[in-house]
């Protein structure tokens, strides 16, 4: 008699609230600056159905929620009714594939300048600190501080982004939170209270899961190994908790058979492999990333153009 092979961690099936989940491989949230004048595009199209598979989640790269959110070029956005229309056929090829799609939404806060923002003001934040190291290629106008009865506005941007998102086919709302990122200056002292804090606040909403990044992606630090985890956070929310950075396909199995996550959010490699999935599962070589494309604005190249299996073989 055969013995039968046991299925891998990542390509057990899972109950995300109302959606199975057919694999635990999510397509993790990636800017790709190619929504001319911040209106998705039809090769956005292509893109997102090319990393669909039933049963799979996509989430989509971080979508502006106002005029003031706006922080790189071509970004997409999510406040305009062209915005939305656009928004439409994307979601409709990533569920004609079965696949299940979350939008991201957000604002960027201090990280723009007044180019980006309307009648050229400074961008808005929580603080009038402005960022203090050079970013290639971008550049920072110091931050105007919200007053308090300005924040109710902002909220009120995210809440309509959100019933926008819907209208446009998006499945349900997640959240994403980076307590031990330093990413533009944002660390905190003490990110594992600021963790903790987030995740047993959010337990009261009902939120469909939790995404957190990994304390390793730290800027500069590449894979080195540290003492700080999202396990306490892990263990503090009560819904579907996903985990990202730097993960390959040994470290997502994992992450799963140990109970360090739900589902595993991967990036660069999805990026590079829009049949990640399947090369997972059969072991299968994977097409380098070519970071130079990441941010280009080409429609086709470093988007479109990365080989499947069957290209390959």
């Amino acid at each position: 008699m055969d013995a039968v092979t046991p299925t891998m961690p990542l390509f057990t099936p899972y109950k995300m609230g109302k959606f199975n989940l057919s694999h635990r491989i999510v397509l993790a949230p990636l800017t790709r600056q190619r929504s001319y004048d911040n209106v998705p595009q039809p090769h956005a199209v292509l893109y997102y159905s090319q990393r669909a598979t039933k049963g799979g989640l996509l989430i989509s790269e971080a979508t502006g929620v106002s005029d003031t959110a706006q922080g790189y070029l071509h970004a997409p956005g999510i406040w305009t009714r062209e915005q939305v229309e656009a928004w439409k056929p994307i979601v409709d090829a990533v569920h004609a594939k079965g696949g299940i799609f979350f939008c991201q939404i957000w604002h960027v806060g201090r990280v723009s300048n007044s180019g980006f923002q309307p009648d050229g003001q400074a961008p808005v934040s929580s603080t009038d600190k402005p960022i203090s190291s050079q970013v290639e290629g971008m550049e920072f106008t110091p931050p105007r501080r919200l007053r308090t009865d300005e924040i109710p506005q902002i909220v009120n941007d995210f809440r309509i982004a959100a019933r926008n998102a819907i209208e446009a086919g998006s499945d349900k709302v997640g959240i994403r939170l980076s307590p031990h990122v330093n990413y533009m200056e944002s660390g905190d002292s003490d990110p594992e209270a600021l963790g903790l804090y987030m995740v047993k606040s959010l337990n009261k909403y009902g939120i469909a899961y939790c995404h957190m990044v990994e304390p390793r992606m730290k800027i500069g630090a590449g894979n080195t190994k540290f003492s700080e985890s999202l396990l306490p956070m892990r263990k503090a929310f009560n819904s579907t908790f996903i985990v990202a950075g730097g993960y390959d396909r040994e470290d997502g199995n994992k992450a799963v058979e140990e109970d360090r996550g739900d589902l595993v959010a991967y990036g660069r490699l999805f990026l590079a492999n829009p049949d990640l999935p399947r090369r997972f599962e059969l072991h299968a070589p994977l097409n380098k990333y070519n970071r130079e494309t990441f941010y280009t604005h080409d429609p086709v190249v470093g988007y479109t153009d990365y080989p499947f299996l069957e290209d390959t073989a």
